[in-house]
């Protein structure tokens, strides 16, 4: 036996609860005027409420129960579904106009990845994004991400993408909601980050947790949001609350020492600034909050007295021998040698690969 397809009815047109009271008024052979008089009202306040000018209060339909003999649950009913289909029909009109928005954000990706469905009509996939987002329309969107004096603390690198950027935090507000944290506490983060630090000997799998531990003790919620396509950033900081602080991190890369460089990147944005910005690790040399991360973030994992000595290596043994006393991974001393001396491919294979699971 063959399954019915089910449709789903959604009329662009809504019908005055006024309109079954006068039918009900008819089928009794009753004048307005009459009913008025039975409902103790005026005939101009039938009218409004024919039209659906007027909203039919619970104080008439208890009225028109006495009259009709129709329940007031009934006309309350009708009122509500008449309210509740002009709020979708001015809904529907006022999105069709906003379509256009939905051109800049990664509909397709964010359907790949299941964060969101995939609809058939345009409106109803413009509210499947717009929640998403955790907003009721492109305007409050706007206010969130585009708005001047928003856009005025971001990175400068968020202007080129803005609707792919969004949702690749987005993506990391939403895991990062989820982490419970205790509230940010920022000289306790910074003792944590010696300990994290320590990590980078580690393996992934050894580490990851570890990491995601120490950081929500500390108020910090880390998450992990696979590169989007279009945003070629390695990592961003956003507060969430002024008691929990978001780390984003992708493995752009893929190797050890840029993810553990990323990190520390972004965990000196937590330490040093406002809480009212949204930064990306975009390499920036003009913005001197990404240059101070960047700064932090080398100084955390190999102090730089330390250059001269790295920068003169010709033997593995001495990237190992540094490493053991620095407690640090040799992969990230082969980043530093690289950073110093552009000799890329020297040391490549002491460099580990971190990938998704």
């Amino acid at each position: 036996m063959k399954a019915k397809k089910l449709y789903t009815y959604n009329p662009d047109y809504a019908v005055p609860p006024g309109e079954t009271i006068r039918e009900v008024m008819e089928s009794y052979g009753m004048p307005q005027n009459e009913l008025a008089v039975r409902l103790d009202t005026s005939v101009q306040t039938l009218n409004r409420i024919f039209n659906g000018i007027q909203p039919i209060t619970y104080e008439t339909a208890n009225r028109l129960e006495m009259v009709t003999g129709t329940p007031a649950i009934f006309w309350n009913n009708l009122e509500s579904n008449y309210r509740e289909q002009l709020t979708k029909i001015d809904e529907k009109k006022r999105m069709e106009s906003d379509l256009i928005w939905l051109k800049q954000i990664p509909v397709a990706e964010l359907v790949e990845r299941k964060a969101i469905t995939e609809e058939k009509g345009k409106v109803d996939q413009l509210r499947i994004v717009l929640k998403f987002y955790g907003v009721s329309s492109v305007k409050a969107w706007n206010n969130i991400w585009e708005k001047p004096e928003v856009a005025a603390r971001r990175s400068v690198c968020f202007e080129t993408r803005p609707g792919h950027a969004s949702a690749w935090i987005r993506l990391g507000e939403l895991q990062a909601h989820k982490r419970r944290c205790n509230p940010y506490d920022k000289d306790k983060f910074k003792v944590v980050l010696q300990k994290i630090r320590l990590l980078t000997k580690e393996l992934p799998q050894v580490f990851q947790q570890k990491l995601i531990d120490y950081c929500a003790e500390c108020g910090v919620a880390l998450s992990f949001v696979k590169e989007m396509n279009k945003v070629p950033w390695s990592g961003a900081t956003r507060w969430l609350s002024p008691e929990k602080a978001m780390i984003l991190l992708n493995l752009r890369g893929k190797q050890e020492d840029k993810f553990w460089f990323s990190f520390f990147h972004e965990a000196g944005h937590v330490l040093h600034d406002s809480k009212k910005d949204l930064l990306i690790n975009d390499g920036s040399k003009e913005d001197s909050r990404e240059v101070r991360a960047e700064g932090f973030a080398a100084e955390t994992l190999i102090p730089s007295r330390y250059n001269d000595r790295i920068s003169a290596f010709t033997e593995e043994i001495e990237i190992r021998r540094i490493a053991l006393e620095l407690d640090i991974s040799p992969g990230i001393v082969v980043g530093r040698f690289h950073h110093l001396t552009g000799k890329w491919n020297h040391f490549r294979e002491l460099i580990r690969k971190i990938q998704w699971s």
